[in-house]
């Protein structure tokens, strides 16, 4: 647990994507940090690569994958986390993350993030493999709850016990994405309160925070709308309960005009200091070690 305790705060932080990368260099003074999708940029070059030495020069970055399959049987893939431990070298970050899920079978990736059944079975399955990876590459990993549209009728847990008891044999951390569980909510009739006061919130490291859009039948991870009010009132009701390290805004699509999104993260800042969570010297201090680093 100490190795999480002593991880650095990086404040407030924006996904890199593609159709926003030249207005968030521009904004670079409103962003504390990015997160970049692993798989984007494990072993390219060309115009890829020099965006991400673009921003290596100017943020401090997070990898946050989406096929690692953690959950999966399939042998751990090394060729993978060779190529991820060059990118955890190459970007200096504080810790990796990626889901509680599986996302291939048989070689075969699915391009879903699949949920898996909550048994203890699987608890000890994922766990040994999430610390055979962790070792591997060096620095903590953080596993991420997902939202699902099914369930499995052996699930023997709820999501926060599955979560936090993995996290704990495995001694990884948590990045809590608290749309999701707003989401998984109320497609489930659950209460989101639930799943932070059973969560082990002293493993929490990160968070992330996003919009969701009403299907027909579901509502829908979309990443691609405003945050709603009940996703903030999670975040207060979470902070209250734990310090996290950095919280990411998710905008994956149907982008509005950049002054929209910083707008959010300004939103969000407030929250955060409501709560006091993070110290605005920390913060400067950590930009001033990575500018000179």
């Amino acid at each position: 647990m100490n190795n999480l305790q002593s991880l650095p705060e990086l404040g407030i932080g924006l996904g890199f994507r593609r159709q926003l990368s030249d207005s968030i260099f521009a904004a670079h003074d409103q962003i504390d940090w990015l997160e970049v999708i692993s798989e984007n940029y494990l072993g390219i070059g060309g115009a890829a690569r020099s965006s991400l030495e673009r921003a290596i020069q100017r943020f401090q970055l997070l990898p946050h994958g989406v096929n690692l399959s953690i959950g999966g049987v399939d042998p751990i893939n090394y060729k993978y986390l060779n190529l991820l431990k060059k990118l955890v070298t190459d970007t200096k970050c504080p810790w990796v993350s990626d889901h509680l899920c599986f996302t291939s079978n048989q070689g075969r990736y699915t391009h879903q993030l699949l949920p898996l059944p909550r048994t203890k079975y699987t608890v000890k399955h994922v766990a040994e493999r999430a610390r055979t990876v962790q070792d591997y590459l060096g620095v903590p990993l953080l596993l991420e709850n997902i939202t699902y549209y099914m369930t499995f009728g052996e699930s023997k847990m709820t999501e926060s016990q599955f979560l936090s008891e993995i996290c704990e044999k495995a001694n990884c951390g948590i990045l809590l994405d608290l749309n999701n569980i707003v989401v998984n909510a109320r497609n489930f009739n659950l209460d989101e309160h639930d799943f932070i006061s059973e969560t082990n919130v002293d493993r929490v490291v990160q968070m992330h925070i996003a919009g969701h859009k009403k299907g027909k039948e579901w509502i829908l991870d979309t990443h691609g709308e405003p945050i709603s009010n009940r996703v903030y009132n999670l975040l207060d009701y979470t902070l209250a309960r734990t310090r996290p390290k950095a919280i990411l805004l998710e905008r994956d699509d149907n982008f509005p005009e950049f002054s929209e999104i910083l707008s959010e993260l300004r939103v969000i800042r407030k929250h955060c200091k409501q709560f006091k969570t993070f110290t605005r010297a920390s913060l400067d201090d950590r930009k001033k070690l990575h500018a000179v680093s």
